[in-house]
C-alpha cells in the first residue's frame, strides 16, 4: 500500500513559480513510478509528467515541456513538480500517483495509489 499527500498547491500570478510536493508513505515508493495529474473544472484528468523510480527517465506532456521538472528523492519518499513560467491555462487540480515498475506511465489507468490534490490557481 502506498499513500500520497500532496502540498505546495496555491495562488500564483502568470509568469510565477511553484513546487509542488508529494510525500509518500509505504515500503514500495522507492520501486514505484510516479506521475503528475491535473483536472480543471469540467475537463477530464490529464497527464503532466512522470519519472522512473530511480529518478533515470521523466517524460512530459507537450503543454508543460520546457516548464515543469518532475524529480524526485527516494530517501524522502517524496516527488516534486517544478513549476515555472505558469500560465492560467495551468489552472487545476494537481494530483500525483503510483505504481510499481521499472519504466514511466502516461495513462491515468496506469497507477494504482493517487493522492487527494492541491490546487494550483494562476491568475492572469
Amino acid at each position: 500500500q502506498v499513500q500520497l499527500v500532496e502540498s505546495g498547491g496555491g495562488l500564483v500570478q502568470a509568469g510565477g513559480s511553484l513546487r509542488l510536493s508529494c510525500a509518500a508513505s509505504g515500503r514500495t515508493f522507492s520501486t514505484s513510478a510516479m506521475g503528475w495529474f491535473r483536472q480543471a473544472p469540467g475537463k477530464e484528468r490529464e497527464f503532466v509528467a512522470t519519472i522512473t523510480w530511480n529518478g533515470g527517465s521523466t517524460y512530459y506532456a507537450d503543454s508543460v515541456k520546457g516548464r515543469f521538472t518532475i524529480s524526485r528523492d527516494n530517501a524522502q519518499k517524496t516527488v516534486y513538480l517544478q513549476m515555472n513560467s505558469l500560465k492560467p491555462e495551468d489552472t487545476a487540480v494537481y494530483s500525483c500517483a503510483a505504481r510499481g515498475g521499472f519504466r514511466y506511465y502516461l495513462r491515468v489507468d496506469d497507477y494504482n495509489y493517487w493522492g487527494q490534490g492541491t490546487q494550483v490557481t494562476v491568475s492572469s
